[in-house]
């Protein structure tokens, strides 16, 4: 396929344009088409399915559960392992594939394939230890007995931010705890889904228990991977506007839900950090991916007589980014994922400065072309304004300044988000105090890069609610049974 050698990719079987459901690779006469972000290029058409063939999945993954859940965890693992293996295998070419339809870096992209596959690989370990319990029996007569079982099917909708991980994060752990998995990608960023699917085939993952449907109408896909009453999980990616219209519609047959909502994560520089590492942190944080993360630093406040030194340094880390094509050796911020991203971003920075915000650097669309918006920073920015109110996801970063650290924790937890919050101080009481505060599900200490597969990502309020990865990772995609025996005296 003349697609494959315009990507560079090795292995041309990993371009997938097919949807992928029970083992087949399923096609339409209605195409949809996948454009590179950095160029406007058509990538590949890829088929266009939707309500029936999703639903069509659903009772694929239905038909493949009880032998899933099944077979033993070991097992399970094992091929878990091979589809982890396959992955890291194919690293370069996934990175690939990744960067020409979602645009960041080709080094953040391989970075997000190794990021993914470590949840495969964490999960094929970690669904070996569902334990039970034995409670203690109110009398001799009795056991009390605490079982954990797989839920069943489980449906997915993810977004276009992190096309791979995102669907790793989910699938790994629904596929060890023994749930069979069907996900709808964004239409933007499907190539990487039918990659993964191309490779757990070859890893041996059985027929219908991963499955990839899609499709352009969102609506109607949606409603399918909510209501149906063959599904008893939906997990979504998201924004929280979107995240709430689904959790109502997932009420209907009262589903067991977990969802990863929006984020406005301070970043919080107190007058005894290390400013240096703060800068790194700040700049780690708010500019990978564009800023086109739910946990990327939004808004930096930063204590007032530190506010000159941090300012001066952040600004040379800012400028020494580099601005283009994700293919290109060196480049450090890509496009964005569309031109209506880049107006709302472009919209949050003209009001920020008409309401008293001053523009220090960046401010515009870039020469590289319509989708690159320059790397931007703010200063005199207040917490009233849009720009700290409102989740960016663009390479924005508003400085407000604070006087203690009271007035910090109120200006922080002053958003109805919830997910990640960052904040750099040495003084060890004040380091417990501040984390002890703050109203989030993640905070980065001293560290502007917090994820990992062995520690639970998620986030309270808005922002959601269940977590992703780690121990507690399992949990979303379990039952507890408990059985109560009886009798067993003579």
């Amino acid at each position: 396929m003349h697609y494959a050698q315009h990507l560079e990719i090795q292995d041309k079987q990993l371009l997938k344009t097919l949807s992928y459901v029970n083992g087949q690779w399923l096609d339409s006469d209605k195409k949809v088409s996948v454009i590179n972000p950095a160029n406007g290029c058509e990538i590949a058409k890829v088929s266009n399915l939707g309500d029936h063939e999703t639903a069509i999945a659903i009772k694929y993954a239905k038909a493949a559960w009880p032998i899933w859940s099944l077979k033993p965890a070991h097992e399970r693992a094992q091929l878990l392992r091979a589809w982890f293996n396959l992955m890291m295998e194919h690293q370069d070419d996934l990175a690939c594939l990744l960067t020409k339809e979602q645009g960041k870096p080709l080094n953040e992209a391989k970075g997000e394939i190794a990021y993914g596959a470590s949840y495969i690989e964490w999960f094929a370990e970690e669904g070996k230890r569902v334990y039970g319990d034995i409670i203690p029996a109110p009398s001799d007569e009795k056991r009390l007995i605490v079982l954990k079982e797989p839920v069943g099917v489980v449906t997915a909708i993810t977004p276009w931010n992190f096309p791979n991980a995102m669907i790793a994060r989910k699938a790994a752990a629904a596929l060890a705890a023994g749930c069979t998995f069907v996900v709808r990608p964004a239409i933007q960023t499907p190539l990487s889904a039918l990659a993964m699917a191309e490779l757990a085939d070859r890893a041996g993952i059985p027929a219908g228990v991963f499955n990839v449907i899609v499709g352009d109408d969102a609506p109607s896909m949606g409603k399918v991977l909510t209501q149906h009453p063959e599904v008893a999980k939906f997990t979504f990616t998201g924004s929280t506007e979107i995240g709430k219209k689904l959790i109502a519609q997932c009420a209907t047959t009262v589903k067991k839900v977990s969802m990863e909502l929006g984020g406005d994560a301070p970043f919080i520089v107190f007058d005894d950090a290390d400013v240096e590492a703060a800068v790194q942190g700040a700049i780690q944080s708010k500019y990978r991916n564009a800023g086109q993360t739910c946990v990327c630093t939004n808004r930096i406040y930063v204590q007032q007589n530190i506010l000159q030194e941090f300012t001066d340094k952040y600004l040379l880390a800012v400028k020494e980014l580099t601005i283009g094509n994700g293919m290109e050796e060196g480049v450090t911020i890509g496009p964005l994922i569309s031109a209506e991203a880049v107006s709302k971003v472009d919209k949050l920075v003209k009001d920020s400065i008409d309401m008293g915000a001053t523009l220090l650097v960046g401010g515009q669309v870039d020469k590289a072309g319509g989708n690159f918006y320059q790397p931007t920073v703010l200063s005199e920015v207040t917490n009233d304004m849009p720009i700290v109110q409102n989740e960016i996801f663009g390479p924005i970063s508003p400085i407000i300044a604070f006087d203690s650290e009271e007035d910090a924790i109120l200006m922080a937890n002053d958003t109805e988000y919830g997910l990640a919050a960052y904040f750099y101080a040495r003084d060890i009481g004040r380091v417990w105090r501040v984390a002890a505060k703050l109203a989030y599900g993640m905070i980065g200490i001293n560290e502007g890069i917090i994820s990992n597969a062995a520690a639970p990502f998620g986030g309270v309020k808005q922002s959601g609610n269940g977590r992703e990865g780690s121990k507690y990772g399992l949990d979303d995609y379990l039952e507890t049974k408990y059985l109560c025996m009886g009798g067993l005296t003579s």
